[in-house]
């Protein structure tokens, strides 16, 4: 499990930076495009690929952090920052989902000269690059990893932004509708601000250390307790260090008459059977009925929280 997910890291993190080098090279043919053809929409969104390069940088330096090892400061190494890296970029995408609303009503009320023509070309240009970038992080672990679903999404809201933006060019160049430009805008906002309310609510999840998505506690519990020699658990906590490993602690209640030798056997076979349910690290302290414990928030199975 640790070998694959090795293997996952470092594609998720090649996949970012022929991403990032790609993003941050049609921003500056944009930015160029833009100010020959005197486009505001152009310009417009190469800012919003400027902040695509800069959350895919982020995203980046976040898997190359995480590769640290962990320290008597930080025990788990530096694996969080995947996820703070997922928060930035979700709170990235809030606020630029109110910046394009902002500036869709500003062209509402008065609606500006867009070479057409030219934003056309260029807009089609960044719809290509985008789909290319897009199938290179869809190749990566976007379904797990939060950092790089975060910056997926970035990447997304762009290719949207794209194919608006060449709507919007083709209703201007044949029809002559300059709302087109500001709605196609609204309605890519709408995407844009759902996906970083997502992503941003699942990171917060992570950093609150609520149980995994992917774990089922009632089945956890079961497993665990299924195991021969096993009577009960209590103070029973899961959850993630980072995306794709996911942790758990508990005290577990055997006889006392039992050897080193069985507690032993006891141990190797709970950890089998959570490595098959997706809990790779596995912290669980043996006792005896007698053991006094205080009350937690998965304490007795009747309590769901």
């Amino acid at each position: 499990m640790g070998h694959d997910h090795d293997h996952s890291h470092s594609a998720n993190k090649k996949s970012l930076m022929i991403s990032f080098i790609l993003i941050t090279a049609f921003m500056v043919v944009e930015v160029i495009g833009g100010l020959l053809t005197n486009s505001l929409a152009l310009l417009a969104d190469a800012g919003h690929m400027l902040s695509d390069a800069i959350s895919l940088g982020v995203a980046f330096l976040a898997f190359t952090l995480g590769e640290r090892s962990a320290n008597y400061s930080k025990t788990y190494g530096y694996k969080r920052f995947e996820i703070l890296a997922a928060v930035f970029n979700g709170v990235t995408l809030i606020l630029i989902a109110g910046f394009i609303f902002y500036e869709a009503y500003q062209r509402f009320t008065d609606p500006p000269e867009v070479a057409s023509t030219g934003m056309l070309v260029i807009a089609t240009i960044g719809l290509i690059v985008n789909l290319i970038v897009a199938w290179i992080l869809m190749k990566g672990d976007t379904e797990e990893n939060l950092n790089l679903r975060a910056a997926f999404l970035h990447v997304l809201g762009d290719l949207l932004g794209s194919v608006g933006a060449i709507v919007a060019a083709l209703l201007i160049l044949f029809f002559g509708w300059g709302w087109a430009d500001p709605l196609a805008s609204v309605l890519v906002a709408l995407l844009i601000l759902i996906s970083g309310y997502r992503v941003t609510k699942d990171s917060f999840h992570v950093l609150m250390e609520g149980t995994p998505k992917n774990v089922d506690l009632e089945e956890i519990i079961q497993t665990i307790e299924d195991v021969q020699g096993v009577h009960s658990i209590h103070d029973l906590h899961v959850w993630s260090i980072t995306s794709g490993q996911n942790a758990l602690s508990c005290h577990a209640v055997v006889d006392p008459e039992l050897s080193i030798r069985e507690c032993q056997r006891i141990l190797r076979r709970v950890e089998s059977d959570l490595e098959e349910k997706g809990v790779g690290h596995v912290t669980i302290q043996l006792e005896s009925d007698d053991h006094g414990h205080g009350d937690s928030v998965v304490c007795h199975h009747d309590q769901k929280v």
